[in-house]
């Protein structure tokens, strides 16, 4: 058959290992995976040198269309994802205004990502006390799942859950056969330390890290693993910051008590406080960055296959938002949609298991139709990638609308050379090519 392109000559990175392989891709789709390709192609992609890893699929991103695009846009956004290998983003219905808590506001987002994203993209649903009535129109309009936060979510039109509202959103969902992703803090533990510190004027970086403890994380994925027990509810629970919240879920799951999965993020592996402390609100988040001995413990847990997919958690603000004198008022987000890979490979992390965190995993837990891994018949979403250069990151070549990350001055392994979704190049070089023609992505069913 006339193919539409054959990259040729790249080591393919795919969960069984690494080779030397040619890869043909039509209607963009990946038809064939040989040493050698013979047929005709409109295209020949020279990838020797490269590394073809699978298109990096970010199901953690706040890009904040339609409503608060001056803090990110999807165009922005979408675009730095694609310099960074990616193929496709799952954007978080909060930060956006209004938050995707109903079907009429998914429409909104839905239109607002057709007109600006460069790769594909799918969208998570919000849980909050106030549209549990909505859920099931949202899942037919087709969310991933429903997001929910157990802490403040920092947006006042996206309430946090109380434990009855979360219990029943989690039953809801359950008889939907969708995921319910929490953020996970002690909202009672949190807001009482960080209370106590500004009333007796202690507002520092030191202060707002002591105020947000592993104890509160831990404490509430326990109760986010009974609720999913006792409801039947499938949970995911994102930007998992330390090893004991990733053993609490392993063990449950081991035990056969839920089905959970667990999520971290680059800026938990590869950064530590003592950054937050030297780079202030840059690398503010929560739960926030923890203790050396308690990012390598991390670190070692993704290393032992424990975790199951990193995403970005990108959620980024306009620079005034970052300068509070009051550190709890600084927005708390890490801008870090373009770095993802090349955190990984900094972390000198297995190819195979960087695949299957950024790509096949996600693809396999949020059921993406196509996506997942560089195989036949899926569809061809690769990011060719230098690995012979480690360089510091620069403000000048990032594509997020603000360009604030943390990582600004660190050496990075990796250079993106080229990205295609669906077999189309969207990033080349250091720019990004042609228009913004992402597709909405709604979970499988089954």
């Amino acid at each position: 058959m006339d193919l539409d392109s054959v990259i040729r000559g790249a080591m393919v990175v795919r969960a069984g290992g690494v080779e030397k392989l040619s890869i043909g891709i039509a209607e963009g789709k990946v038809v064939a995976l040989s040493p050698e390709i013979e047929a005709a192609a409109r295209q020949i992609i020279d990838a020797k040198g490269l590394h073809a890893f699978p298109g990096v699929l970010d199901a953690h991103v706040h890009f904040n269309d339609p409503g608060r695009s001056a803090w990110e846009g999807v165009a922005t956004g979408s675009a730095a994802l694609a310099a960074g290998g990616g193929a496709l983003f799952i954007d978080m219905p909060l930060n956006s205004s209004p938050p995707t808590l109903t079907a009429e506001a998914f429409d909104v987002k839905l239109a607002a990502c057709r007109a600006g994203a460069y790769t594909d993209f799918a969208l998570w649903g919000g849980l909050t006390p106030d549209n549990l009535d909505h859920l099931e129109a949202l899942a037919e309009r087709g969310v991933v799942g429903f997001k929910a936060f157990m802490s403040g979510s920092g947006i006042d039109d996206f309430r946090r859950c109380d434990d009855e509202s979360l219990y029943r959103g989690m039953q809801i969902a359950a008889r939907l056969g969708l995921p319910v992703a929490v953020h996970a803090e002690n909202d009672g533990m949190t807001a009482a330390l960080g209370a106590a510190a500004r009333a007796a004027g202690r507002t520092s970086v030191r202060d707002y890290l002591d105020s947000r403890p592993i104890a509160a994380e831990a404490e509430a994925i326990s109760r986010a693993l009974l609720f999913a027990e006792q409801t039947g509810c499938s949970l995911h629970v994102v930007h998992t910051s330390s090893a004991r919240g990733v053993g609490l879920i392993r063990r449950a799951v081991a035990a056969g008590l839920c089905d959970a999965s667990c999520e971290t993020c680059p800026h938990y592996l590869l950064l530590s406080e003592k950054d937050v402390v030297e780079t202030g609100a840059r690398a503010k988040c929560s739960p926030p960055l923890r203790p050396e001995e308690e990012r390598a413990k991390l670190v070692a847990e993704v290393r032992a296959g424990r975790v199951d997919t990193i995403g970005s958690d990108h959620s980024p603000s306009p620079p005034a938002m970052k300068a509070a004198a009051d550190f709890f008022s600084a927005w708390g987000g890490i801008s870090g949609v373009q770095t993802t890979l090349r955190a990984l490979l900094t972390l000198d992390l297995p190819f195979p298991l960087i695949a299957g965190l950024l790509s096949d995993n996600v693809a396999r837990r949020f059921r993406l139709p196509g996506k997942g891994g560089i195989r036949i018949g899926g569809d061809a979403d690769i990011a060719l990638v230098d690995l012979t250069v480690t360089e510091p990151l620069t403000e000048g070549e990032l594509l997020d609308r603000h360009r604030l990350s943390p990582y600004v001055g660190r050496g990075l392994r990796g250079r993106v050379r080229q990205t295609l979704v669906r077999g189309r190049t969207v990033f080349q070089g250091t720019t990004i090519v042609g228009a913004p023609e992402g597709r909405l992505l709604r979970p499988s069913r089954g």
